[in-house]
């Protein structure tokens, strides 16, 4: 045990000691309205000047020193405060059910808005947390055409997401890499199967649907999950309502790409047995929807000496994806109260996502002169399961323990039939020559756009010709014949086991002291990058083989034109619009006899097995913390959070030498460990009843990702310099000296105007670097994951949400909802230039505009993130940096009241069919640009028992 743990341990026995002889009284209870359980809500006793809030399930508990008559106020935010007179008896007094009246003034929005019920939870909670944080409740989710936990999220000021074909993946906190955000699960951090080795957890197989609330940490508390240098999102599964509550939601709708249509359907049951003892919540929802992508990108020679053609153009790329996305997630919650003082809950999550993507691509090879074709059929498979178990327990009168132990996992896979013994995904590759050259080569002889290019000629992405010299040597399925097949395998799954316990001590009438102790042990597998590759031996040149078989011969079916093909650039590309192969036909090509038949011959990389990797970690972290009560408008939270990390994995290391080059494998193991104490101090001061300053200083860090540290390492004796990429065991975590400023004021007619700034100060940032160096006359290029700069980020951020009910009559339902970040941050990888820190944007924006009244719901939102970084080049500079260009998209949402029990609603995704681009150093030098169009659907919601 380290030291840092010692003292932890030390406090908590004084804690527990303190406990045996304590004097105090009890009061818990649970705050309701006729719609169920109020989060946030404040419980005060005025005399004592003691107050406690209702935590996400509507209980509290309120220690006081005295016993007899005692008067305590219950207030939530638009609801009409509630005076209790009590007559307080030694040790634990149980309220029961405290119901709470709407006031008067909101009552009408109450009863025919849809908003305004899940507003007041989540700035409750906000108004009432010890952490900076913002909260998005259930309801709210389910306003905005939001499918999944990453879209969810985007909402939210500060937070900006990763879209992939066009629906959210993953989302960061404040601009940073998104391995620096911790997703969270229930409080406890949700296991990665990032196929490239981050720790950032992908977000869309988990339907919004299975999501409670929502909390967007920016400044974390000591009992929070330290690795967290951006924040944290913890999303909050649903639990057991106060009442019996079913409804079901059911919707249809198309997408205007793929011409198809799509559905998704819910249902949430939640109930109260044995007299209110055992509740149960059961919730499911499926999502199937059929999607379309067409890519345009292009691959850069930035492997070549001549600084002016790294810039050239390797292969441009025409690729269309058509395929199927399938969600499926079940929650289950329970708990059981056994008496005033002890109660305990299950919670259970089954998420299931496969991405079903047949995939056209056409390439133009300026490099060897020739047109590529692939098919592929790709299967992704993201799995998502977990539970956990846990209790809360009233051990005294003044102290309050709760416990919980979970195992959440998830595996992200590809699992196409088998080929040919082999699982993964196949992918066909046909080659024509094109003989009659090129007539848009720059003077040098290599294609460039016209901006790069040393002459001028070249055109420009969007408009994209070949620049064939013979206009009609076009793609020809009689030449395009078959010259290589590959299957690529992929296969990453992490599993998480927890058990953590916390304490909590009601030291004074204005001190509380907590303490806890988690345990986690992850097991990790990966799988990247190993291919089977097998080649066409006339293609090689090799005697007596088999000749290539045409594209034409094979079994074929319709290219998916669905409307156009690349509509969203200048000019007619339907000459590469190639009918592919049937999926039949691909699968069969892998027979072992086909592939004896077609002459193809099996050169898989002998290095393949340094791309898989297994370990384990184990983190033991430990926190201690006092809530102190300075003033009657202070509050100070102020503490240390200790984890340390141990880590052991094995992978696979190759050597190639010699001549002809042989390659030898041997097995490696790596181990590190290393520790993270974490101070942290916040201030919350309560100017008055609507208004809060907050102030923290927090550390925080973030561990390395898997990919830096795997064992896996490959030497190539054959290349000058030698070529040596290898993992990192030695690399340093990441930390961050956080400081934060906040202001917020909450609105009588429920809504929030807020503001404030932001400081991070960051050590040992981690990049991917390539270096030359020599050693005893011998020269190598060695490729790694180092901490090799440090970095700092600013911003300010403001926000405002305020319903217009001042305006006359119609116009008395219109809203507003606009959060505004501006991020700045510097980073040096190298001594000669900085940049931005990757994934981070300078501008990020929502505006939502909302009309609510008589049972009539319209939102209109836009979503903005300007351009980020994404990778940082460290051998060859800006230039050769990539980014994703600014994208603002824009969504609406309608819900229409039939009855108290019945909602039509319509919603729209994308409506300006935004497309996502990516650039390599300048705007106009792309490497891919997609279109995905828009989106749509209308249902029904019906609350059958509410």
């Amino acid at each position: 045990m380290t030291a840092d743990n010692k003292k932890l341990s030390l406090i908590l026995c004084a804690t527990l000691l303190g406990a045996v002889s304590a004097k105090s009284q009890t009061i818990k209870g649970v705050v309701t309205d006729k719609d169920g359980q109020l989060p946030g809500a404040t419980v005060m006793a005025p005399v004592s000047k003691q107050g406690s809030s209702t935590d996400l399930n509507g209980g509290f508990t309120l220690n006081t020193q005295v016993t007899g008559k005692v008067k305590i106020l219950v207030s939530y935010i638009g609801h009409d405060t509630k005076e209790l007179e009590l007559d307080i008896k030694k040790g634990v007094n149980d309220l029961g059910t405290i119901k709470l009246e709407a006031s008067k003034q909101l009552n009408e929005v109450l009863v025919k808005g849809t908003m305004v019920p899940s507003q007041m939870k989540a700035l409750s909670i906000k108004k009432n947390s010890l952490a900076i944080m913002d909260v998005i409740a259930a309801d709210a989710i389910g306003k905005l055409p939001d499918r999944n936990a990453a879209e969810a999220v985007q909402r939210v000021q500060g937070v900006a997401v990763a879209r992939y074909h066009g629906e959210a993946d993953a989302a960061t906190v404040r601009g940073t890499p998104f391995a620096w955000t911790s997703i969270l699960f229930n409080g406890s951090r949700l296991p990665s199967a990032n196929v490239l080795g981050s720790r950032n957890a992908v977000l869309d197989a988990v339907p919004s649907e299975m999501i409670q609330y929502v909390q967007v940490a920016k400044a974390i508390t000591p009992d929070m999950e330290g690795d967290a240098v951006g924040g944290s999102i913890n999303f909050i599964t649903r639990t057991s309502p106060a009442k019996r509550v079913l409804n079901v939601s059911a919707a249809g709708g198309y997408n205007t790409f793929s011409k198809d249509g799509t559905y998704n359907g819910s249902i949430v049951y939640g109930d109260r047995f044995f007299k209110g003892k055992l509740g149960v919540m059961l919730a499911g929802a499926v999502w199937n929807r059929q999607w379309g992508t067409d890519a345009f990108e292009v691959a850069y020679n930035t492997g070549l000496a001549d600084p002016q053609q790294k810039k050239s153009i390797a292969t441009t790329l025409l690729k269309r994806y058509m395929g199927q996305r399938q969600t499926y997630g079940g929650n289950l919650g329970l708990d059981y109260t056994f008496n005033k003082s002890n109660k305990i809950y299950l919670r259970g999550l089954m998420d299931k996502f496969n991405d079903i993507r047949p995939v056209y691509e056409s390439y133009v090879d300026y490099n060897n002169s020739q047109y590529q074709y692939n098919y592929r059929y790709s299967y992704y498979q993201t799995v998502l399961n977990g539970a956990e178990l846990g209790g809360e327990h009233q051990l005294s009168s003044r102290l309050k323990m709760d416990w919980a132990v979970s195992d959440y996992y998830t595996k992200y896979f590809l699992e196409t039939p088998p080929t040919n013994g082999v699982k993964g995904l196949p992918i066909a590759t046909f080659k024509q020559k094109i003989t009659g050259g090129f007539s848009n080569l720059s003077s040098d002889g290599k294609r460039y756009w016209g901006f790069d290019s040393p002459n001028g000629v070249g055109g420009n992405p969007l408009s994209f010709d070949p620049g064939l010299k013979n206009s009609a040597e076009t793609m020809d399925a009689t030449k395009l014949t078959l010259q290589q097949l590959v299957i690529a395998q992929l296969d990453t799954k992490e599993e998480d086991k927890t058990g953590q316990i916390n304490f909590k001590f009601n030291a004074s009438s204005r001190v509380n002291l907590k303490a806890g102790f988690k345990y986690r042990h992850k097991d990790r597998s990966g799988m990247y990058g190993s291919n089977a590759v097998y080649l066409a031996g006339a293609a090689l040149g090799i005697p007596q083989s088999p000749a290539l078989v045409p594209l034409s011969n094979m079994d074929r079916t319709d290219f998916p034109m669905r409307g156009g093909f690349f509509n969203g650039m200048k000019g007619n590309y339907d000459a590469f619009a190639i009918d592919p192969i049937t999926k039949g036909q691909l699968f069969n090509l892998f027979d072992t006899a086909t592939l004896r038949k077609n002459g193809f011959m099996d050169f898989t990389s002998k290095t393949n097995p340094t791309n898989i990797y297994e370990g384990t970690e184990n983190v033991a972290a430990g926190y201690a913390m006092a809530e102190i009560d300075a003033t009657d408008k202070l509050k100070v939270i102020a503490g240390v959070r200790n984890e340390y990390t141990t880590f052991t994995l094995h992978g696979t290391k190759a050597t190639t030498a010699g001549s002809p080059a042989v390659t030898t494998l041997s097995p490696v193991t790596v181990s590190n460990n290393y520790n993270a104490l974490l101070p942290m101090v916040h201030l919350k001061y309560s100017l008055n009843d609507h208004a809060n300053i907050r102030a923290a200083y927090t550390k925080s860090f973030v561990r390395p990702n898997f990919s830096d540290l795997t064992p896996g390492e490959s030497m190539d004796n054959t290349k000058n310099p030698i070529a040596i990429t290898k993992g990192n065991v030695d690399l340093k975590p990441t930390f961050a000296n956080n400081f934060d400023l906040m202001g917020e004021y909450y609105f009588k007619n429920v809504g929030l105007i807020s503001g404030g700034v932001f400081y991070k100060k960051i050590k040992n940032v981690i990049f991917t670097n390539s270096y030359t160096y020599q050693q005893e006359g011998t020269n190598y290029m060695l490729t790694q994951a180092q901490n090799i700069s440090d970095a700092w980020l600013v911003g300010m951020e403001a926000g405002i949400n305020k319903r217009l009910d001042f305006l006359p009559g119609f116009f008395s339902g219109l809203g507003v909802e606009f959060n505004y970040t501006f991020i700045n941050s510097e980073v040096k990888p190298t001594g000669t230039y900085t940049s931005m820190l990757p994934n981070q944007s300078k501008n990020l924006f929502n505006s939502i505009l909302f009309y609510e009244r008589k049972g009539v719901m319209v939102r209109v939102a836009g979503n903005y993130r300007g351009a980020s970084v994404e990778t940082i080049n460290t051998a060859l500079g800006p230039d050769f940096f990539t980014w994703t260009d600014k994208n603002f998209t824009v969504d609406a949402s309608a819900t229409v009241s039939i009855t108290p029990s019945i909602r039509v609603f319509v919603e729209l995704n994308n409506l300006t069919n935004e497309p996502l681009r990516v650039y390599m150093g300048d705007h106009r030098r792309i490497t891919s640009q997609e279109w995905y169009g828009s989106k749509g659907q209308a249902g029904i919601k019906w609350d059958i028992i509410k």
